[in-house]
């Protein structure tokens, strides 16, 4: 429990219910006011190949807290794997007077500018104009990010500071902290992806429908999974990476971690160990600072009962701990202490 302890600052009392097997979850400290990082560790008796399947599928995505939609797409991937990638009705209105610097969607100004050129907003259809319009531009995001990488990802440009998404996630890589020292081919593979590899990585592309902050919000995002090099040996990673918002998250990285190891009560197991870093609109200044508390106290809430579901569905699996990784010896461990 050193790690706990020492570098994530939890509290004794949150160690305790951690090593009981109940989740725990808490926003750390930031410089930036615009950045939100959530901590969130559960134990889990089961294995963590167990977890790596979970991770990819986009059914049980659908059937989590938060979560009101997703769709994963297909290789090369086609508009209709978009179905359901809708904008919310309260956007519509906004949208029809939607321009550079003030729009309710995070959106580049030149896809602006195509909006408004692209779309009769006196028609009856003018709602399925648009979403078949903001499908479309979701679409040739990915697809560019497929062939050029972070140089795809668009810089913002609805309020009257832009925000460059490639320029961000490469800061935020680059810091020391942003992730583990011991992961140097992952954070390779973030800020350079698709010219370089991550040995026996898989990734997915899917889309999802997720209210962590005042309101339903869509993204799309890059999914991998691989197995590093750690210094206590292989420990399974799984980081999703978003390519595009529709609001609030301007960028957003998720690490999640399978450390082996044993709880209090002496199960066998894993400490699923999750990173959640974001940087949101809307947090600057005195009203941005309440919105932030708020935001963060709901995230963590969030954190802490997705963590449960997803150690409430691997523990009442049949052969739970089957893994073709063993339980004791050969990768980092945790113990309950």
């Amino acid at each position: 429990m050193r790690f706990f302890r020492e570098q994530v600052a939890l509290s004794d009392d949150q160690i305790m219910q951690l090593s009981l097997g109940k989740p725990v979850a808490k926003v750390l400290p930031s410089k930036n006011p615009a950045e939100m990082i959530v901590f969130g560790a559960v134990f889990v008796r089961a294995s963590p190949d167990a977890y790596i399947k979970l991770a990819f599928d986009i059914d049980r995505l659908r059937r989590s807290p938060g979560y009101s939609g997703a769709g994963q797409l297909h290789q090369p991937p086609d508009l209709s794997d978009l179905n359901g990638f809708d904008l919310e009705p309260s956007d519509m209105k906004s949208l029809s007077k939607c321009k550079p610097g003030k729009c309710a969607v995070q959106l580049p100004a030149k896809m602006i500018h195509d909006l408004q050129a692209s779309i009769d907003w006196s028609k009856p259809d003018a709602a399925a104009q648009v979403n078949t319009w903001f499908r479309r531009t979701a679409l040739e995001i990915l697809l560019r990010y497929q062939k050029i990488g972070n140089m795809a990802l668009p810089q913002y440009h609805d309020s009257d500071s832009p925000f460059d998404v490639n320029g961000e996630i490469q800061s935020l890589l680059e810091r020391s902290e942003a992730l583990p020292m011991y992961l140097p081919a992952l954070k390779s593979y973030l800020l350079n992806y698709p010219t370089s590899e991550l040995k026996e990585a898989e990734s997915i592309f899917y889309w999802e429908r997720v209210n962590f902050g005042m309101k339903p919000t869509l993204r799309l995002n890059h999914a991998v999974t691989y197995r590093s090099d750690g210094p206590g040996g292989p420990v399974p990673i799984v980081v999703v990476k978003q390519l595009f918002a529709r609001h609030y998250f301007q960028l957003a990285l998720d690490l999640s971690a399978c450390v082996l190891g044993t709880s209090r009560l002496g199960d066998s197991g894993f400490y699923l160990i999750s990173l959640r870093g974001s940087t949101q609109s809307g947090f600057t200044g005195l009203f941005g600072a309440l919105l932030k508390k708020l935001v963060a106290s709901k995230t963590r809430a969030m954190q802490e009962k997705a963590l449960l579901n997803i150690k409430q569905e691997l523990e009442s699996r049949p052969g739970a701990l089957d893994s073709s990784v063993p339980i004791h010896g050969g990768a980092a461990q945790i113990s309950g202490g």
